[in-house]
């Protein structure tokens, strides 16, 4: 074994370039949560609707772009508020709209997360994913990139421990974008269209998820059940199977 003396140095200074890039976002995550708390609950919000409705109105594009920032912010540090955020910007920019706000920024999110946890993350990651992370692999040797797309579809996995386990695989970070922008895309629809049809926050907050289970959005959730399945069972019909018995190695 050759003898590099240079190579503790660099690992130490990798070591604490990590832990300064983690310092610096848990800072950020406790200062924007300190800071922002109060202010992003449904009841707070629903006291100041009309002002909300008057600044869109008055500065459309530092709206949009504030509110893109702030999903991909809360998407990528896994924060509790992304499916409130989601009502909200349904309610808040109409249906059209905030599907392509929280479609992007959902992906943006979750490449964020991705990419923290295979450059930052590793070895953290490792130690509380690390079973996960071997089925992942076989998975994803097993069937590709659908393999992802079924994760995003059915949420039997939390989307976080997707985003941290999948930093560590062997995924390329553009196969796992587009991935996520189409398999995402019908579950930010319902709830988007959920946020769309809600009259005002105050019955939101008030009622909560109740006061806006109408009878079309009740059917669109088990559309959107039933729609993973229905999305597996006609890939195993179009894919053709793989030659031989075990396919082809994945390298």
């Amino acid at each position: 074994m050759i003898d590099t003396p240079d190579a503790s140095p660099q690992k130490r200074k990798k070591t604490w370039i990590k832990v300064l890039l983690l310092l610096v976002v848990a800072v950020v995550i406790a200062v924007a949560f300190v800071q922002f708390k109060d202010e992003l609950t449904l009841e707070s919000m629903a006291q100041k609707e009309s002002a909300l409705r008057e600044y869109q109105e008055l500065h459309p594009v530092l709206v949009y772009g504030l509110a893109f920032l702030l999903y991909v912010a809360v998407a990528g540090l896994s924060l509790p508020f992304a499916g409130p955020l989601t009502l909200v910007y349904g309610w808040y920019f109409g249906f059209w709209q905030s599907l392509v706000v929280v479609s992007f920024a959902s992906t943006a999110g979750a490449a964020l997360a991705f990419l923290l946890s295979r450059y930052i993350l590793g070895e953290f990651i490792q130690s509380k994913f690390g079973d996960r992370l071997s089925a992942f692999n076989r998975a994803l040797e097993r069937e590709g990139a659908f393999y992802l797309f079924t994760l995003r579809l059915i949420p039997a996995v939390p989307f976080f421990v997707i985003n941290l386990v999948m930093g560590l695989t062997t995924i390329r970070v553009l196969t796992y974008w587009w991935v996520s922008q189409v398999g995402m895309l019908p579950g930010t629809a319902v709830y988007v269209y959920a946020g769309a049809a809600v009259p005002d926050l105050q019955t939101l907050s008030e009622q909560g998820y109740s006061g806006i289970l109408t009878p079309e959005i009740f059917a669109a959730f088990v559309i959107l059940g039933l729609f993973p399945f229905l999305v597996k069972f006609v890939m195993k019909k179009i894919r053709p199977k793989p030659a031989g018995s075990g396919g082809e190695e994945t390298r």
